[in-house]
């Protein structure tokens, strides 16, 4: 059998590989016997509530039963399944039968999140960093498929350092991540996420700048003694309030000074206007491997802002 990756969902979808499975029946044969997992776009959910897959020129069929894969005690819910049309699912092929009529193709999303489960997502251990695509956002947070469809919650206190209002203001969905795996609950095996941490350190991104520089950041707070700039996701600096400063707004911002011991960065606001709809990209301080401890402090200051994962 074939060892399959087990990536958030659409990521297979425009590969060669994936492609290749799809290109002819006797392609989709050999998938069938190796166990490949595959993606296709989901087209239609009918009446009973199964799914229609495009298989380049084929399609195939989801059983309502094998839309989703659910652990013990967990309800089936239809927003689960009638959310993936138009959207890329994964599965193995579950039955190929050819005859006079054509060829008969049944799908298995769920044995795929099965396999991505047992052999991927039960083996993730606190601090393991991974891939994860953003779903869809709330106010609490932001939820990530982080393989096969398998969907983990990232509070929006675990998105960075900086304060922001609602995930949106970090995140949009369909956007690609690295996550870090901040817990996993024995019970319902299910993990919970965090993302601050592979943003850098107080040091890392005050390093990116230096005093007399003059940059771009976007007003997340205004309070009665000043208004708090994000330069990076985690790093923000304090001005002085002034007129025309609305929370949201991007400003650029001179750099009076970066105080280590006190974790501080002091801003005066040059100038205001209306910032970009889409968030900016990450930077990643780190992308790979795995994490116990993380300290976003300098050792010279007191205030202490730390993670642990062991």
């Amino acid at each position: 059998m074939k060892q399959n990756t087990y990536l958030p969902e659409g990521r297979l979808l425009g590969t060669q590989q994936n492609r290749l499975a799809t290109s002819s029946v006797e392609a989709l044969e050999k998938a069938y016997v190796d166990g490949t997992i595959m993606e296709g776009v989901c087209t239609l959910c009918d009446t009973e509530r199964n799914l229609h897959v495009r298989l380049g020129n084929y399609t195939g069929i989801i059983p309502h039963s094998e839309c989703v894969y659910l652990r013990e005690g967990e309800r089936p819910k239809d927003i689960a399944v009638i959310s993936r049309v138009g959207k890329p699912v994964c599965f193995k092929i579950l039955e190929l039968n050819k005859d006079g009529n054509g060829v008969r193709i049944i799908l298995s999303r769920r044995l795929a999140q099965l396999e991505a489960t047992l052999a991927y997502i039960d083996r993730l251990l606190p601090g393991d960093i991974i891939h994860a695509r953003v779903t869809h956002l709330e106010s609490f947070g932001a939820f990530a498929d982080v393989g096969c469809g398998i969907i983990s919650l990232l509070p929006i206190d675990t998105l960075s350092v900086s304060r922001i209002a609602h995930p949106k203001d970090r995140m949009y969905p369909g956007q690609d991540i690295k996550v870090v795996v901040k817990a996993v609950d024995a019970d319902s095996g299910r993990i919970s996420l965090s993302h601050r941490e592979l943003l850098g350190t107080w040091q890392e991104n005050a390093a990116l700048y230096s005093p007399g520089q003059t940059a771009a950041g976007i007003i997340r707070s205004i309070e009665s003694y000043g208004v708090f700039v994000e330069l990076t996701p985690n790093l923000a600096g304090l001005a002085e309030y002034r007129d025309g400063v609305e929370v949201g707004k991007s400003a650029a911002v001179y750099i009076k000074s970066i105080i280590k011991d006190k974790m501080k960065v002091k801003l005066v606001i040059i100038d205001t206007y209306p910032s970009e709809a889409q968030p900016l990209p990450m930077n990643y301080f780190i992308k790979q491997g795995h994490i116990d401890y993380w300290r976003y402090s300098p050792n010279e200051c007191d205030k202490l802002v730390e993670s642990y994962f062991a």
